[in-house]
């Protein structure tokens, strides 16, 4: 017997097939790529980034360093644009909150047990209101893989959706982490419960244990993400994450979103890329000279 979850995801029209998936992606790069390598489209890049340190050895004085660097990038560089958002773990968002000068930039938090999304549902909505009390302004969960892959999607989705609930204000970013889901089948089945659940992103990954982002992943995952907005008129965002370092990555994500959902999409209010590598290595192709400035 099939339940209300399982036929939202049937209803979907997006397609499964790898091999298609994986063609389209190179036919979409080779023809449409390089036309984007252009100085605005590389500001723009920049400026989606979520600058993120997500280490064991982070510590109050580390993530203020961490913050005080975006705060001079506004002094150094005035004629460019910031990063989007910094993204830390949730015990360090009062320390981004008091050091953060620059109201333009966000402070993202990943929460709900990450990066495996193993502990009690209780300590996941607590870690998450904790969070967003201590100043976040987006946070970053992952979807409950093992319950995905067990079928329990009720559970998924509930799961979502109280954390939804926990954030307030905030805005919810899911991470399907889509090297553990593998097939375009799993990623459209997981990006399709987590919208209709009340994420306002969905993200590949954590960049924690899996392979990170792939752009055939992105493909599916944009491709969901117009049919929801043609079914529903909400618009959900997209953040690729985990291994995005270079430019040519980075085009290569950006290329995807524009031939699929269009240029509306390539803003940072409804595309990121999760980075901590990927910001220096921008900077310095929109400089022309090497540039370590994080």
């Amino acid at each position: 017997m099939t339940d209300k979850y399982h036929e939202q995801v049937a209803k979907s029209r997006v397609t499964t097939d790898d091999n298609f998936v994986k063609a389209e992606v190179e036919r979409i790069l080779s023809e449409k790529m390089e036309a984007n390598r252009t100085p605005e489209v590389l500001k723009l890049l920049f400026n989606c980034i979520d600058l993120t340190t997500l280490n064991a050895t982070d510590s109050p004085q580390s993530v203020a360093r961490f913050t005080e660097r975006v705060n001079d990038f506004e002094e150094e560089h005035p004629d460019l644009p910031p990063v989007a958002a910094i993204c830390v773990y949730p015990c360090f968002s009062p320390v981004v909150r008091t050091v953060l000068d620059v109201s333009e930039v966000n402070i993202a938090c990943v929460s709900g047990g990450f990066p495996s999304s193993q502990t009690f549902p209780e300590v996941k909505v607590a870690e998450t209101a904790l969070a967003v009390e201590g100043g976040a302004d987006e946070i970053d969960i992952v979807l409950n893989l093992g319950n995905f892959l067990d079928g329990d999607w009720e559970e998924v989705c509930d799961e979502i959706s109280e954390l939804k609930h926990s954030c307030r204000d905030a805005h919810l970013k899911v991470i399907l982490e889509t090297g553990a889901l593998k097939t375009a089948e799993n990623i459209r089945a997981a990006s399709v419960l987590a919208m209709y659940s009340g994420a306002d992103f969905i993200k590949t990954s954590t960049g924690k244990g899996y392979p990170g982002a792939s752009l055939e992943a992105a493909y599916v995952m944009c491709q969901c993400i117009k049919e929801y907005y043609e079914q529903t008129g909400n618009k959900v965002g997209f953040k690729p994450a985990g291994g995005v370092s270079t430019t040519d990555e980075a085009l290569g994500y950006y290329t995807i979103v524009k031939e699929v959902l269009g240029e509306e999409w390539l803003d940072n209010e409804f595309f990121r890329i999760g980075a901590s590598r990927l910001a220096n290595n921008l900077l310095s192709d929109i400089l022309g000279e090497e540039t370590k400035f994080f």
